[in-house]
């Protein structure tokens, strides 16, 4: 398999990526009681990038962030899961659960019976457990039957999103922009901005609703900003994901790793959609909308900053360079820069200044 195909069909002809699955299925989701393992997603992108022979000293580099895979205690049924959602003491078990799921029948029947569930929590573990979930799919969906590993790691992103699961505040629904762009600036930043996540998420008080590009009619769901078919629904969180990459380069310096959040979050909604019935893509374009806007809300300065005018490298080297920086956020945040710029019209120089801006502003892994 030559490289180009690499790139593009997430195939993996070393084994690394199996290899590093494996490894880490022996931990858990989290460390010290909430914050994120981020190992399983930066992993992925760094073998979907070309960076195979790196990923087993880069796991070695992490380790003291990883906790052991926590305990079962009461087994989980389709009797008596929906008490256990959103309770972080039963991690274990909704792993387990999940992980005999995708034993038992078609990964993507556990998908999809299960991400209309999982969806209202979309901003659960501070957007973590569905940006897993992303990578998750986007191996299952490479050539080729899946593999034990990548089906286990759908089963520890499902797990660790529905013990996680916490829905947004309830807010009033401002009227949409015509444009991602006009909308993350049309979000309404929350006064106190201090504290962990969910303190800054429980004081929002508004949000836009999905940007309308003007011209498109008028979306039937009572609620919606966007388009509602699913080709409109794709179309507009493709937006979303550009906008958020894009004002990533003007203000990343509020909260330099929070705010990958807001880019690589919907990204993850993006990349699962072709795994996913249609009739749910505008469901998954609403909620991916609502969690960039609150991570906007709650992270971002009020004021821009200017671009560096030199013209930055291109894709290899931006991607180089995030691995070679080594933390985990820098290179989420590059690999989605990467699809970005792959999905325009003569690349995109903006996302890849806002992907070597990460490498700027977060601290070194």
């Amino acid at each position: 398999m030559d490289s180009t195909r690499e790139h593009t069909s997430g195939g993996d002809p070393t084994g690394t990526l199996d290899e590093a699955l494996e490894r880490l299925h022996t931990s858990g989701p989290e460390r010290e009681g909430w914050l994120s393992n981020h190992a399983p997603m930066a992993v992925e992108a760094l073998v979907r990038h070309g960076q195979a022979p790196s990923v087993h000293h880069w796991i070695d580099s992490y380790r003291d962030k990883l906790e052991d895979l926590p305990a079962r205690s009461t087994q989980i049924t389709a009797d008596n899961w929906a008490e256990a959602l959103g309770d972080p003491r039963r991690l274990g078990d909704w792993i387990g659960y999940f992980a005999r799921q995708v034993e038992e029948h078609p990964w993507r029947d556990v998908l999809a019976l299960w991400w209309p569930r999982l969806l209202p929590g979309i901003s659960a573990g501070a957007t973590h457990p569905v940006i897993r979930t992303g990578h998750a799919v986007r191996v299952l969906l490479a050539d080729g039957p899946p593999s034990a590993p990548r089906l286990a790691e759908l089963a520890h992103a499902l797990g660790y999103w529905a013990a996680r699961h916490s829905t947004l505040p309830e807010t009033d629904l401002l009227p949409p922009e015509s444009t991602a762009s006009a909308g993350l600036g049309a979000v309404p930043l929350i006064a106190d901005q201090s504290g962990g996540i969910r303190e800054r998420l429980a004081r929002i008080t508004a949000l836009p609703r999905r940007p309308h590009p003007a011209g498109r009619p008028a979306p039937d769901a009572a609620g919606a900003g966007g388009g509602t078919d699913p080709d409109s629904a794709r179309a507009d969180l493709r937006e979303i994901v550009r906008a958020a990459t894009h004002r990533y380069a003007t203000h990343a310096h509020g909260s330099p790793v929070m705010l990958v959040h807001a880019a690589t979050a919907p990204n993850a909604v993006l990349r699962t959609l072709p795994a996913l019935p249609p009739r749910l893509w505008g469901l998954s374009a609403d909620a991916a909308w609502a969690a960039s806007a609150a991570v906007t809300a709650v992270y971002a300065p009020a004021q821009a900053a200017p671009v560096p005018e030199s013209t930055p490298p291109g894709p290899q080297e931006v991607f180089a360079r995030a691995a070679a920086h080594g933390d985990e956020h820098a290179i989420k945040f590059a690999d989605t820069a990467l699809e970005v710029a792959a999905g325009a019209e003569g690349g995109d120089p903006l996302s890849m200044a806002a992907a070597l801006r990460a490498t700027e502003l977060i601290p070194q892994g």
